[in-house]
């Protein structure tokens, strides 16, 4: 199937999950499920070594938070990946928070944040602190919020987060750094 066919079925797929069609989310999410595999291997390795979740598990866990959605604002193929990337975090979070009320509040998961290719330096961070200072940038700027999500979580590139977002990459790029900056702030707001 060519490119151009893969995204018109994907297309023809997303219009029919936003009519109740589950038949067409799990054919949807058939198309996908390598890419998601790449975005949970990616997510987890994040993580400190030894957690609970493996790559599978995190996947599936993410598609009954997305099959509770309904598709109705999945606007493509890249935009339904950023989203799933978030079900993905949200799985995370909660599995983090889990872990750390079964150990009273010990025990917190260290992730690395960086995007990949572009960090100097890695710095390592809670993944419950982390999902606070999304919460607290969010609030300030819901857009720069998603920019994190989909560049960092989704390993989406720049210039998909702009398609889905409908800015230019320029201000993706402007956003990203604002949204590091904010980030890296809140994270280390205690540190010497």
């Amino acid at each position: 199937m060519t490119s151009t066919d893969e995204r018109g079925e994907f297309t023809r797929l997303l219009e029919q999950v936003r009519d109740g069609d589950q038949h067409a989310f799990d054919l949807l999410l058939a198309m996908v499920y390598d890419t998601l595999k790449q975005i949970a291997r990616r997510q987890l390795s994040l993580r400190r070594r030894g957690s609970a979740l493996c790559t599978t598990e995190l996947v599936h866990e993410a598609y009954f938070k997305l099959a509770g959605r309904g598709g109705q604002s999945w606007q493509d193929r890249v935009h339904f990946c950023g989203i799933a990337a978030n079900a993905m975090r949200q799985v995370l979070v909660d599995h983090a928070r889990h872990h750390n009320a079964a150990k009273r509040g010990g025990g917190a998961e260290p992730i690395t944040l960086t995007a990949g290719h572009d960090a100097a330096e890695p710095s390592v961070v809670d993944v419950l602190a982390l999902d606070q200072a999304l919460d607290r940038l969010g609030e300030r700027n819901e857009r720069l919020r998603r920019v994190v999500e989909y560049l960092f979580f989704g390993g989406m590139t720049q210039e998909e987060v702009a398609t889905v977002l409908g800015v230019s990459t320029r201000t993706i790029e402007r956003d990203w750094l604002k949204a590091r900056l904010f980030l890296h702030r809140e994270l280390h707001a205690g540190d010497a």
